[in-house]
């Protein structure tokens, strides 16, 4: 199974916001480890200052200072202190005066330092403790934070911050997105020029403006431009001096076998049928001359003028008028418009490709109709007839050049059709096929673009 198209620019924009949020994330635990260590400093410091400002406050050992009664503990609904410290006033290992919270065993026992910080579990909880001696080594304070009210704060600063970060994480997406859109808008004028490009305009593409990562695919396009439209060149001027040098030719070898057959009357059969092979070959090349002077044209060369119908309608049923009593095919030809805007001398060639195929395809007894009508706005020139119709398969290929319909036994050269098409090309006009009259035959209609 073919590979499904991938998207550069969803590519680029994956890989630009993957890049960020790990770096992003990277930076956030670099911020929150130093986040930690500044907030324990901090804490460190509040301790420590607690500790000696307890030390500093306690002069008098007596029982009226240190064993006064404990604070009440906050009541319920009351807000809590987010800093939380715990102090004791330790002698002789045994504690003097507490906060309500701290425990009634001393934080630390046997402390032989002057000073220093302790980090320690009491009832399975984490503590970070300060411990500061009188100069008497009489008695001692300590001060403690349980370490889970340092995790607490962290927690509210990152409840606190994970909705602006979320949103500056989704603005920069935003503007990754916008950004990889204006960077990547070379490709996506370089693919419109490129998707412009017809057989009509094979002119090279604009190099100028363009992004130096882009200047070698542009290049090396331009030089297949360049070769394709040499080929191009090479073959309509070798089809249209070949049409242009045989018909003189095969004027002659038509006229050389007229005066043979007056010469050998015997002979009327087998000369007519070389007549017949000589006209067949005569129309193929003065089709193949026609496309060779189409193929090269595009929509702005193309001379346009308003063409009156009725007069040009009048023409072709006297031009057929021989033809079709001949075979025996009822010729109706009528118009409900006016006119419209084309080439006169290319839309005679479309009208007279169309009728000459259903004059040609279709048995005694049929009836062709050209008619042109407004529908919706559009101009609409139809011809159908009510003979043997083509079947679906072959219809999607009636314009592909020297295409025939299996089993038909009248001559062509199976090109009548694509200067049908080169023409309605040229013009804009859309070609369309299906039944004909009374849902058998084949129907062509040309559609010209509304007109407001």
């Amino acid at each position: 199974m073919p590979k499904a198209p991938w998207s550069l620019r969803r590519r680029l924009l994956a890989a630009i916001l993957a890049a960020s949020t790990v770096l992003w994330l990277a930076s956030l635990g670099t911020l929150t480890a130093i986040a930690w260590q500044e907030t324990g400093e901090v804490f460190d410091d509040a301790l420590e200052e607690s500790a000696y400002m307890l030390m500093a406050a306690t002069t008098d050992l007596d029982a009226r200072g240190l064993l006064a009664p404990l604070p009440p503990r906050p009541s319920q609904g009351e807000e809590v202190r987010r800093v939380d410290m715990q102090y004791q006033v330790v002698a002789g290992g045994k504690v003097l005066q507490r906060t309500p919270d701290a425990p009634a065993r001393p934080f630390v026992a046997g402390f032989e330092d002057e000073h220093g910080f302790a980090d320690l579990r009491v009832d399975g909880e984490r503590w970070r403790v300060f411990v500061v001696r009188d100069e008497a080594r009489r008695f001692e304070v300590q001060v403690g934070q349980r370490a889970a009210k340092r995790f607490d704060i962290l927690e509210e600063l990152a409840e606190a911050l994970w909705l602006p970060v979320l949103g500056f994480l989704l603005l920069l997406a935003l503007l990754c997105w916008w950004l990889t859109g204006r960077v990547l808008a070379p490709l996506r004028r370089t693919a419109t020029a490129i998707a412009a490009k017809t057989p009509d305009d094979l002119a090279r593409v604009e190099v100028a403006g363009q992004p130096r990562e882009l200047l070698p695919i542009v290049g090396a396009l331009n030089e297949v431009l360049g070769r394709l439209d040499a080929a191009l060149q090479a073959e309509r001027r070798f089809t249209a001096d070949a049409a242009h040098e045989l018909r003189t030719p095969l004027a002659g070898l038509h006229m050389h076998v007229q005066l043979l057959q007056r010469r050998h009357p015997e002979l009327a059969a087998s000369f007519m049928k070389l007549r017949q092979d000589v006209a067949r070959l005569t129309a193929l090349v003065d089709s193949l001359l026609t496309l060779a002077r189409l193929d090269p044209l595009a929509q702005a060369q193309l001379a346009r003028e308003p063409v009156a119908l009725r007069p040009l309608f009048e023409e072709l049923g006297r031009e057929f008028a021989d033809e079709a009593a001949r075979r025996g095919i009822v010729l109706d030809l009528h118009s409900g418009i006016d006119g419209v805007e084309a080439n006169p001398q290319m839309l005679g060639i479309v009208l007279r490709n169309l009728v000459a195929n259903a004059l040609r395809y279709c048995p005694a007894g049929s009836r062709v109709e050209v008619a042109a009508t407004r529908h919706a706005g559009r101009a609409r020139i139809s011809v159908c007839d009510d003979g043997p119709g083509v079947d679906a398969a072959s219809m999607a290929r009636l314009t592909e050049r020297f295409f025939r319909v299996l089993g038909q036994e009248e001559g062509g050269s199976g090109l009548g059709l694509s200067i049908v098409r080169r023409i309605a090309e040229l013009h804009g006009i859309e070609l369309r096929f299906g039944t004909g009259l009374g849902g058998r035959g084949l129907g062509v209609a040309l559609e010209w673009p509304a007109v407001p």
